[in-house]
């Protein structure tokens, strides 16, 4: 059990490592290719796009062919799609790659996830914050790599190609070998539907949820570029700011189990979600750039278990098979996530990524008010 354990644990590090090379590249693809902020906004809207019909059906695939051979067909699908961006080099065929990458991306995810909770499940251990802690830790690496590519001036192209074979392989490696993992029991009918529609308790989970997942993802595709727009330094520094939030999500991740084997789930999470407004309202404020990149830090802590407390409560409702919470909970949060991008760069465009950061602190507050979700039920 123990080698499975790692197994599912590694296989978050390899997701992390195939979503995360291309944010990285996001401010030298943006130049490259003359956007301005909203219009970039605007192509980052494709992965949403593309990924949100997936929710509706990824429950039924995974419980028909399980997790494990829809991660091995649709995490390549991920990694060839972000390295066919700097090749191609146009709008519109991001705005495709990136729909393309998000129907691989829905699908990888909420399997990964629901192998995760079936391992939980099965052996009694608690491994999904340490699953995300170790994803977090993936994304750290994609994030210093790039840092690292930007400093020696090699090219998007060259970066995201080499990671192809590299990505592939690795994949091959960990599922390959995987045995079949058993669903978690549940008190709802025995049919699998084929559409996973939100619940109450579903709906609710998303409230909670909503403001660190879009914090989380506006930090990735906006904290380099608002160290550029807004500072004087070298490169860089511009990219620091993306390893410092997902350093301090990894660091969160890998020690949240131990507090929450003391504390109340709801409890933590507003003690979380309060250290994230803080971390935003510093990076709105920042004076100097080292101020900002310590801020994207804070905010990283402050959100870093708040998306899988979110999914591990709603595979943990036992009213239906879990993969249909999972992808239900996923499905409305990415449906009111939609137009995140594109309201993000208009307001960046208009008013500064200051403000655009700024934006985000009442969902923050919405996620501390709801942070009752996570009792349990009964």
């Amino acid at each position: 059990m123990l080698l499975t354990h790692w197994r599912v644990i590694t296989l978050f590090l390899t997701h992390a490592l195939a979503i995360g090379a291309v944010h990285t590249r996001l401010p030298d693809l943006q130049q490259m290719m003359g956007l301005s902020e909203a219009q970039l906004g605007l192509v980052l809207m494709g992965q949403p796009l593309g990924g949100l019909p997936m929710f509706l059906f990824s429950s039924a695939l995974i419980e028909r062919f399980g997790p494990r051979l829809v991660v091995l067909t649709m995490l390549p699908v991920v990694i060839v799609s972000s390295a066919l961006i700097p090749i191609l080099l146009d709008p519109l065929a991001m705005f495709a790659l990136l729909a393309i990458n998000g129907v691989g991306f829905s699908l990888s995810n909420i399997a990964i996830n629901v192998e995760a909770d079936r391992i939980e499940a099965a052996s009694g251990d608690r491994i999904m914050n340490t699953c995300h802690g170790v994803w977090s830790i993936g994304f750290l690496m994609t994030a210093l790599l790039g840092v690292l590519m930007r400093g020696l001036g090699i090219s998007p192209a060259v970066h995201l190609g080499v990671l192809v074979p590299v990505l592939i392989g690795l994949l091959l490696v960990l599922v390959m070998p995987m045995p079949a993992s058993i669903a978690r029991s549940h008190t709802g009918e025995g049919k699998v539907r084929k559409l996973a529609l939100p619940t109450i308790a579903t709906m609710g989970l998303v409230a909670f949820g909503l403001g660190a997942g879009i914090t989380e993802g506006a930090s990735r595709a906006w904290s380099i570029i608002y160290l550029r727009d807004n500072f004087d330094v070298a490169p860089w520094i511009q990219s620091l700011a993306l390893p410092a939030l997902v350093a301090s999500m990894a660091l969160g991740r890998l020690l949240a189990d131990r507090f929450l084997d003391r504390f109340r789930a709801d409890h933590f999470a507003r003690a979380l979600s309060a250290l994230a407004i803080a971390g935003l309202v510093l990076v709105a404020l920042a004076p100097g750039a080292w101020v900002a990149v310590f801020a994207f830090a804070l905010v990283g802590l402050g959100i870093c278990v708040l998306y899988p407390l979110m999914l591990s409560a709603a595979a943990r409702l036992g009213d239906r098979p879990a993969s249909q919470n999972v992808a239900a909970t996923t499905l409305i949060f990415q449906l009111v996530n939609l137009g995140a991008p594109g309201l993000i760069g208009a307001v960046a465009q208009g008013f500064g990524v200051r403000i655009a950061f700024a934006m985000l602190i009442p969902l923050l507050v919405l996620t501390f008010a709801m942070a009752g979700q996570l009792k349990p039920k009964g």
